[in-house]
């Protein structure tokens, strides 16, 4: 299965998640309000990836530990979103980690308790 596809499932497998084009890229929302995450197709340079919304300090932690894996993303990485590279060996367990902090960190509390305990 293709990155895409396997972020995808990671991302529509979440309570109430949505899929559309943001920016020319897929991306994925919230009850279609809030995005979580946006793919990132060599769309500001020429790598394969995605960009998240990640707890405080995590974007900082992740990306001064493994700068081969991480990357603070254009536009959003002020805002302390993660950028993670797909075209690198990819660990999916740790993605769809990943992923799901990126849907507690956006998605409202009744949402976030669906999920169980991190």
């Amino acid at each position: 299965m293709e990155q895409q596809e396997r972020l995808r499932k990671i991302c529509l497998d979440l309570p109430e998640t949505t899929e559309r084009l943001s920016h020319g890229e897929p991306a994925w929302f919230v009850r279609g309000k809030k995005t979580f995450v946006m793919f990132a197709d060599h769309h500001h340079d020429d790598r394969l990836g995605f960009w998240c919304a990640a707890p405080p300090g995590v974007q900082q932690e992740l990306v001064a530990e493994d700068p081969g894996r991480f990357f603070r993303p254009p536009y959003v990485g002020h805002r302390g979103w993660l950028g993670v590279y797909l075209d690198v060996e990819v660990d999916w367990a740790e993605v769809a980690e990943i992923v799901t902090d990126a849907y507690r960190v956006v998605a409202p509390k009744s949402l976030v308790q669906r999920l169980g305990e991190p």
